[in-house]
């Protein structure tokens, strides 16, 4: 393909698949899956409405925007479709609780959500059905743009939420306005040029918190521009000069450009998407996963330790395995010494065990000091599917060392949570913002969704009052 050349197959193919996608031609599995996947959203950014870095959004943006169309979840606030989408998805991303894809490397619900929530406030023709399937067409591409890109791009520094997840959500925001395949093209060539987040911001900025609200918002202005009339990137994915894939890889081959259509209709990418049962990045879970489970055979405490020995991916080791600094929250809740330090001296790693006050607190600071991370090159030659996966190495000071491996975290694509177990950790993390009474309403209009006339009945249900 020359320079010059606006060949877009690829692009194309997305499009054809998200503007012609239909309600009946989504597998019953996937329906069920994608309503348990919006609860946990729903759920996170609930809890996410209080957080420190939401209210500085809330409050800013209130400020300068005059606009109450749409609904800032959890809150009485009100704002214009494109600043609901913003704040929404910072909501959602807020406290490193939601879902992750993990070979695509994208928050999914974070992205997709808030652009269409948008838009089914602003319009209100949109049934419960039209919504689920936007919802299932938004989170078929973001995860599909992670593939093709792989590890690598998180490894060299871009925050893949950010970057991936307008993708995400200009195909949600497409398919929930009916676009046709045409603007449908240019909705996502309007907001992959839009793409950007570095992931430096993981070393304790509030504004990693924002990156996935401002791909959403991204994703939403690239349809709704498209619909107006604006022409987008027609080949932003294929094109050799200035094109995501080569521009975001530095590269004319580090990428599979036929990830990005791979099983369109066959192959359904929102059943690879993980749930999260701690409050902290992904990438940690399965270290934690294996730390709980070792303890279960053979009872130790944090004060039974001489060092722990992580070996991982190399995009686990560069993500997450870092020294650990007290630079704030967000490092707390990314760095992997710092977490498992949490775990052993807490007994949990959710909600509770983090707040400001234990970014510098001296005793898990100095647990996380006996915590090693080492590149396995067998991990990391098994490519994305197995990026998380560890093998674990308790060392007691008796000298015995206690010995695991994991693949996979609870609630990952390859064990996937119960119904009940979703629905509790909603409920929980909701009932942080609104009622006993409001959250029963909503899980059950979510998990009913195809029931709703009109779409715009959940966001009713996610306001306080």
């Amino acid at each position: 393909m020359s320079e010059a050349s606006q060949d877009n197959p690829y692009t194309l193919g997305i499009a054809k698949f998200v503007s012609g996608l239909r309600y009946e031609a989504i597998p019953a599995e996937v329906r069920a899956r994608i309503k348990l996947l919006i609860l946990d959203s729903l759920g996170c950014a609930l809890y996410g409405s209080h957080l420190q870095w939401c209210r500085i959004l809330q409050d800013t943006l209130t400020r300068v925007d005059q606009t109450r169309d749409c609904a800032i979840w959890g809150t009485k606030f009100r704002l214009s479709a494109p600043h609901a989408a913003l704040v929404n998805g910072t909501e959602v991303q807020g406290f490193e609780l939601d879902d992750v894809h993990r070979a695509g490397v994208l928050h999914v619900g974070a992205v997709v959500l808030p652009a269409l929530m948008s838009l089914a406030e602003t319009h209100q023709n949109m049934s419960g059905r039209d919504f689920l399937t936007a919802a299932v067409a938004g989170y078929e591409i973001g995860p599909r743009v992670g593939l093709c890109m792989g590890p690598e791009h998180i490894g060299q520094g871009w925050h893949s939420g950010a970057t991936l997840g307008v993708f995400s959500a200009a195909a949600g925001a497409a398919r929930g306005l009916g676009l046709d395949v045409e603007q449908t093209v240019h909705a996502l060539g309007i907001a992959g040029t839009q793409a950007a987040g570095l992931m430096a911001a993981q070393y304790g900025a509030m504004v990693k918190r924002m990156h996935a609200g401002r791909a959403s918002q991204s994703g939403l202005y690239g349809a709704l521009f498209a619909q107006g009339g604006l022409t987008g990137i027609v080949n932003v994915l294929e094109s050799e000069y200035g094109g995501f894939c080569t521009t975001f890889s530095r590269s004319t081959d580090r990428f599979d450009l036929s990830e990005l259509t791979a099983g369109f209709g066959e192959v359904w990418q929102t059943m690879a998407i993980a749930l999260k049962f701690y409050s902290c990045v992904g990438s940690n879970h399965t270290t934690l996963d294996a730390i709980r489970d070792l303890q279960a055979q053979q009872p130790f405490s944090p004060y039974d330790i001489d060092r722990i020995k992580v070996h991982g991916s190399q995009v686990t080791m560069d993500h997450v395995g870092w020294k650990y600094q007290p630079q704030g929250l967000t490092s707390a809740q990314l760095n992997l010494p710092f977490c498992v330090a949490t775990y052993l001296l807490e007994g949990d790693c959710f909600v509770e065990q983090f707040s400001d006050s234990i970014v510098s607190d001296p005793a898990r600071m100095a647990l996380a000091e006996k915590v090693e991370v080492y590149h396995d090159a067998d991990i990391t030659s098994r490519g994305a599917k197995f990026r998380h996966m560890v093998r674990v190495e308790v060392v007691l000071k008796s000298g015995e060392t206690l010995t695991c491996t994991k693949e996979y975290a609870r609630g990952s694509e390859r064990n996937f949570s119960s119904d009940a177990d979703v629905i509790a950790k909603f409920e929980k993390l909701a009932s942080h913002a609104l009622p006993a009474s409001q959250v029963a309403q909503l899980r059950d209009a979510v998990l009913g969704m195809e029931e709703l006339t009109s779409a715009s009945q959940l966001a009713q249900l996610l306001t306080q009052h």
